[in-house]
C-alpha cells in the first residue's frame, strides 16, 4: 500500500475501506507501545491528534475512532477510522459484518490527503 504520508519516524497508509479510514505506522517495529521512546510517543499522539482534526474538517463524521490492536500485523499501528451513523457497520465497530449497504456520499479521499500533507 501507498503512503499518503511520512517523515523521517511515520507512515500513513490508506485502509482498504469505503470509509475514511488510515493506519499510522512508526517506521521502525515496536511491537508495544511502551517499546516506542517517549519523544515519539509525543510526536505519535500529536500525529494521531492532527489526523483527527482532518478527519472532522473534511468529512463532519458522526464519531472519529482512534484504536491500535496488532493482533494480526504486530508492528504498533493506530488505525483513525471516521464513522457515520448510518455507515454499514454504526453503531458496531468495522471488524464486524455490516449490517447495512454503504449509502454515503463523502468527499473524495484526494481531499483529505492534500489536507494532510498540508498540515503535517
Amino acid at each position: 500500500m501507498a503512503h499518503i504520508w511520512e517523515n523521517n519516524s511515520f507512515y500513513l497508509e490508506q485502509h482498504d475501506s469505503e470509509l475514511p479510514w488510515v493506519k499510522l505506522f512508526t517506521k521502525k517495529k515496536y511491537k508495544e507501545l511502551s517499546e516506542i521512546p517517549q519523544n515519539l510517543k509525543l510526536e505519535m499522539f500529536e500525529i494521531i491528534e492532527k489526523i483527527e482534526v482532518i478527519i472532522i474538517e473534511v468529512y463532519n463524521p458522526t464519531k472519529v475512532n482512534i484504536a491500535s490492536f496488532g493482533n494480526m500485523l504486530p508492528h504498533m499501528h493506530w488505525h483513525i477510522i471516521a464513522r457515520f451513523q448510518n455507515d454499514p457497520y454504526f453503531p458496531k465497530t468495522t471488524w464486524e459484518e455490516p449490517i447495512r449497504d454503504f449509502n454515503l456520499e463523502l468527499p473524495e479521499f484526494s481531499t483529505f490527503t492534500k489536507r494532510v500533507n498540508e498540515i503535517l
